[in-house]
């Protein structure tokens, strides 16, 4: 099974409202809720990352998450799972990381215990106080999509971390692509000024899995067409020498930029346009491609072998 299909195996079991964007909106209590799991060898492997990038990326992700809804970042808690052969200096470098990337917000407890492997478990609040809250079931019709983030990076440094040659980048891309992944970095301006712009419900989400399935996503649950112009899509000119180059940009995953369709566009980089329909199309300037979210799911990485 795919892990949207548990995802919503979970909603519909539990009947609750609150799952299914980045963060629960847990309105009476004025904040928002996000937990993420990393698992060794699945989304972080010791052979290419210091203790400082796990823990910074471990947090970041969370950062991510509460930017993807508009609120302000505050507290996280840690939750390690570690091998014996740990040690105190994995530890220490390990939370270095982790409040470097939290920056404002405070890391303030968690839990480890013992495990075959490193897993980490961060859960962070953010707060909703005097803010616009987005969900991505508020797209509608006429509003513009924006994005911020430089998308297929992540992606780009992974396959690079994986062993790719890229035999046409330079030191200098290479590193840069690298960087992008080790040490992602969440869009916290950019989600502070679209709160403060939004007119009304606006739908905001990041791109964590990828700017496809982000944008898809907001399509399906808005019950919209999101019609986008790749060549307006914000990422690093290093990728465009790349024979993937436009698959890193809409699957690529873990650039954590973040798309919104708002009515006020202000000056953020606008790619697309909501409109009447379902689904999700691609303009290339010559051609198109006309997306459903099953058409994207098929693209994305996968958790769990099918």
């Amino acid at each position: 099974m795919k892990e949207k299909d548990f995802i919503s195996i979970i909603k519909t079991t539990l009947n609750s409202g609150y799952i299914g964007d980045d963060c629960a909106y847990l309105k009476d209590l004025g904040i928002v809720v996000s937990q993420d799991n990393l698992a060794e060898d699945v989304h972080f492997s010791l052979k290419y990352a210091s203790p400082y990038q796990i823990g910074y990326k471990s947090v970041m992700v969370n950062i991510s998450d509460i930017c993807a809804s508009g609120a302000e970042p505050k507290y996280l808690s840690i939750g390690l799972s570690l091998p014996e052969y740990i040690d105190a200096d994995f530890i220490r470098e390990f939370y270095k990381g982790a409040k470097t990337a939290a920056g404002k917000a405070e890391i303030v407890g968690g839990d480890i215990t013992g495990a075959d492997k490193i897993f980490v478990s961060v859960t962070a609040i953010g707060s909703a106080n005097d803010r616009k809250i987005s969900s991505r079931r508020n797209a509608a019709v006429g509003q513009k999509v924006v994005a911020a983030g430089n998308h297929g990076s992540s992606g780009a440094g992974l396959k690079l971390l994986s062993g790719m040659e890229y035999n046409n980048l330079t030191g200098e891309e290479k590193n840069e692509l690298i960087n992008a992944h080790l040490m992602p970095l969440a869009q916290l301006e950019f989600s502070n000024t679209i709160q403060k712009c939004a007119r009304g419900k606006y739908a905001m989400m990041d791109t964590s899995d990828g700017l496809a399935d982000a944008l898809a996503s907001i399509a399906f649950e808005s019950s919209v067409l999101i019609e986008v112009n790749f060549n307006k899509i914000p990422h690093s000119k290093a990728i465009e020498k790349l024979p993937d180059f436009k698959d890193l940009v809409l699957y690529g995953a873990e650039d954590y930029g973040l798309v919104a369709a708002v009515d006020n566009p202000a000056d953020f980089t606008v790619i697309g346009e909501v409109k009447s329909g379902a689904g999700l199309k691609i303009n290339y300037g010559d051609c198109f491609e006309f997306l459903t979210i099953k058409d994207v799911e098929k693209n994305l990485f996968k958790h769990f072998k099918e």
